[in-house]
């Protein structure tokens, strides 16, 4: 089973990452980082238990287990990762190193 869509974007502090989780509680979902900078989203749906008296006409929503791996870019903290799900969207947020600019320094002309 696939998940739902997936974004990935950069704001000026942080990576974030977000996958359409729809109807998928948070035990029902792994965040883990892997050494060597990937990100990886896992869990399972569970199929609908039919009761005897009901009687599906149709069924839309995929069961079953999904993996979904990104790359991370080097300048991301994995170790201040911050993961939520809201509406069913997961969002998955990644502090970005600070850039430092280097240092310039001014050198006298002599004569």
């Amino acid at each position: 089973m696939g998940i739902g869509q997936c974004y990935e974007h950069d704001s000026p502090m942080a990576h974030v990452f977000k996958v359409d989780l729809s109807g998928l509680k948070k035990e029902e979902v792994k965040v883990e980082v892997e050494e060597g900078g990937v990100l990886q989203i896992s869990g399972e749906r569970s199929k609908e238990q039919e009761e005897k008296s009901d009687k599906w006409h149709r069924v839309e929503r995929s069961s079953g287990k999904f993996l979904h791996r990104f790359r991370l870019p080097k300048n991301a903290k994995t170790d201040q990762v911050k993961a939520s799900i809201e509406n069913g969207v997961l969002t998955v947020t990644m502090p970005k190193e600070e850039v430092k600019k280097p240092e310039v320094k001014s050198i006298e002309i002599s004569g």
